[in-house]
């Protein structure tokens, strides 16, 4: 079986374009998005989307746990997503603690590299 010049090229920019059509999806996905926002609760990364029994309320298990070496997360309740917040992230969340936020930076895998929050009403 004989395949023309035109046959051969378009079959082999197809198996190219098919081979790297999954790389080129993973690439977009893990790029970092700048200017993202997303709304949950101000946490912390021990009790992340749930605070423990008898720990009080969100705001006093969320600053307890921060005191003994917890970082502050980012909850997003609504689909069951925990952000870690960079460094400018834990110094602005404290005054937020417990409370229902918008999260706005550059999101990169589960960590906001922080720009603002803001409490969403």
């Amino acid at each position: 079986m004989r395949l023309s010049m035109t046959t051969l090229t378009i079959v082999l920019l197809a198996l190219i374009t098919f081979s790297l059509t999954p790389s080129l999806a993973q690439n977009s996905n893990n790029q970092a998005r700048p200017g993202t926002s997303v709304v949950g609760y101000i946490s912390d990364s021990m009790c992340g989307l749930k605070h423990m029994p008898g720990m009080g309320d969100d705001k006093n298990c969320t600053l307890t746990c921060v005191k003994g070496g917890s970082k502050f997360v980012l909850a997003d309740r609504d689909h069951k997503k925990v952000y870690q917040l960079d460094q400018a992230g834990q110094d602005k969340a404290r005054e937020f603690a417990g409370q229902k936020v918008k999260v706005t930076g550059r999101v990169t895998g589960k960590t906001i590299r922080v720009t603002s929050i803001d409490p969403e009403s």
